[in-house]
């Protein structure tokens, strides 16, 4: 069974920072593409960013490029989010999910078949 458990949210102030952790079982990081979503309240599960099973390539949205770092350890079989210099904005539950990845160009997607729960991130100003 595939699964995806986030740990490692909370509350910070702006301009801090968060590790977010996802560790994953029942599959390795070779089988499918994985990347974080996140939801902030009234609005949309928007893409943050994505590592490619391919050639570990990593993918960001524009807001959070230069911010926040994707990573990845096969060993012990865990995703994880560095986010620093963080905003009020980037306020949202967090979701780690594997799935396939499609590029084109500049545009990337990561269509997840497995999320995780999710992780509540608060900045407070």
């Amino acid at each position: 069974e595939v699964q995806l458990v986030e740990s490692g949210g909370g509350l910070v102030q702006v301009g801090g920072s968060l590790r977010l952790s996802c560790t994953v079982s029942g599959f390795t990081f070779g089988d499918y593409d994985v990347g974080w979503f996140r939801q902030a309240p009234g609005k949309e599960r928007e893409k943050i960013s994505c590592i490619s099973r391919r050639d570990g390539t990593t993918y960001y949205v524009d807001s959070v490029k230069g911010r926040f770092t994707t990573s990845s350890d096969n060993a012990k079989k865990t995703l994880y989010l560095q986010m620093d210099s963080l905003k009020v904005e980037d306020t949202a539950v967090y979701f780690c999910a594997a799935g396939s990845l499609s590029t084109f160009a500049r545009f990337w997607h990561l269509e997840a078949s497995h999320w995780g729960q999710g992780t509540q991130v608060t900045v407070s100003s």
